[in-house]
């Protein structure tokens, strides 16, 4: 994704009833800040701000949008505000809140939940600077929640279409929060081929490269196994692209075959088939995978093994969230969803 390149709107500023404190994260579509509302809690308020249409000076507020960028900018700023506010219905403890809307400065303003933490990429990398890895306990009780607000997501008929280890932010207690839904990026793509293409190399299960495949909850169930792999061997799997010529992941298993249980190994095995027919076909069978196995006390992390490809760089949890509304169709084999 490309970087943000636009000033952040001051800190004090009054907008929409909030206090804006800092700036917190920022990427090619939005930037996100810490702010008050008038009773004194703290919220996240993420901005509609893509830096490839849109130009903001440091001491302004509005935007500079050039005529020809202007449509795609309407077409993403109606897609970020309708398919959030799709998500403000959603009310789940392993769901980020979204509790408002407005508008202001020519653009849309969502406003989250704060809560502390970390995002679970955080997570991975201080295993990894400790020589460990996660433990069987923890990323089973850990999924087993991530996989509870996701069935809540599709049952709302949504998508996420970004999970990676990044995207899921980790309560101070422990609990994972899913943030940083990705349709947005997919609908500006689609009206403008210069940009960065939404989906991450190596979470992306391969219809998200195939422009026209049909897109399903076994889209997300491949990026909950990408997510989990990544817990295991400290590296995100081989990009699907890569994998369709040369698949290298049966070999990559190899270094945790006997460190996780055969059972949890297997199942992320199913949610990385290149097929979609071949994955598990709803997050609940993930989860009664995940729960089969859990005592309910997480384990101990396990030695860490030598990782397959470089991790992701640690990354904020609270950065752009949107979404896409998707009807269910069943999957079909596609040139994007063929082993």
């Amino acid at each position: 994704m490309a970087a943000q390149n636009n000033a952040p709107l001051p800190e004090g500023l009054e907008i929409g009833g909030y206090r804006i404190v800092k700036k917190i994260a920022s990427g090619g579509f939005s930037i996100v800040y810490l702010a008050y509302d008038g009773d004194g809690n703290a919220v996240a308020i993420k901005e509609y701000l893509p830096s490839a249409l849109a130009l903001r000076q440091p001491g302004e507020l509005v935007p500079v949008i050039s005529k020809a960028n202007l449509p795609v900018f309407r077409i993403g700023l109606k897609c970020f505000f309708e398919e959030g506010r799709a998500l403000a219905r959603i009310v789940h403890p392993n769901v980020v809140r979204v509790l408002n809307f407005f508008r202001a400065n020519e653009t849309v303003y969502m406003v989250m939940a704060y809560e502390s933490g970390h995002s679970l990429q955080e997570q991975i990398s201080r295993l990894l600077a400790k020589g460990q890895r996660a433990g069987e306990g923890f990323i089973r009780q850990g999924f087993n929640g991530v996989c509870g607000g996701l069935r809540e997501v599709h049952a709302n008929k949504l998508l996420h279409l970004d999970l990676k280890p990044a995207n899921i932010y980790l309560r101070l207690d422990g609990t994972p929060l899913l943030l940083d839904f990705g349709a947005a990026r997919q609908t500006i793509n689609t009206d403008s081929p210069t940009l960065a293409p939404m989906y991450t190399p190596g979470f992306a299960a391969p219809e998200l490269y195939a422009k026209g495949a049909t897109l399903g909850p076994w889209t997300d169930i491949y990026s909950i196994g990408a997510a989990i792999y990544a817990c295991m061997a400290g590296a995100p799997p081989q990009p699907a692209d890569q994998r369709k010529n040369r698949d290298e992941m049966a070999a990559r298993f190899t270094s945790i075959d006997g460190v996780y249980s055969p059972e949890l190994v297997a199942m992320v095995k199913s949610c990385l088939a290149l097929d979609p027919l071949a994955r598990p076909q709803s997050v609940f069978a993930v989860q009664k995978v995940l729960q089969a196995g859990w005592s309910g006390t997480p384990l101990a992390a396990a030695p860490a093994a030598a990782p397959a490809a470089e991790a992701e760089a640690p990354l904020s949890g609270w950065r752009s969230l949107v979404n896409r509304i998707s009807p269910f169709g069943p999957p079909r084999r596609s040139g994007g969803g063929q082993s």
